[in-house]
């Protein structure tokens, strides 16, 4: 299986679970935390999707879309699992996993 073919696979399960959140979300009192879990998954798995099209087009450099399609999935894992976790359990995914998550991806996004 190719790394396209991964990245497309998982844009899709982003975008499957920030629609299953955002819905939850919908019949949860104090949901806030998994609208903006979300709205990021959405977001960045469309980007994920965006940037692996133009990659297999050969409208961007390789290696550095591949990392910055990486830098995004991680980045969004971190970020939107810590507070999906926060809202379901009361407690964070790992220490410092929403922050480190938010930097991967603004970096990722100058890439």
């Amino acid at each position: 299986m190719t790394a396209s073919r991964i990245h497309l696979m998982l844009a899709a399960l982003m975008g499957a679970a920030g629609v299953t959140l955002w819905a939850m979300a919908a019949h949860r009192a104090g949901g806030v935390n998994l609208v903006t879990s979300a709205q990021f998954l959405l977001l960045h798995g469309s980007a994920v999707y965006g940037i692996t099209a133009a990659r297999k087009q050969g409208l961007m450099h390789e290696r550095m879309a591949s990392l910055a399609v990486s830098g995004l999935i991680l980045g969004t894992i971190l970020f939107s699992g810590d507070l999906a976790v926060r809202a379901f359990f009361g407690h964070g995914l790992l220490p410092m996993a929403a922050p480190s998550g938010g930097v991967l991806m603004i970096l990722s996004w100058l890439m």
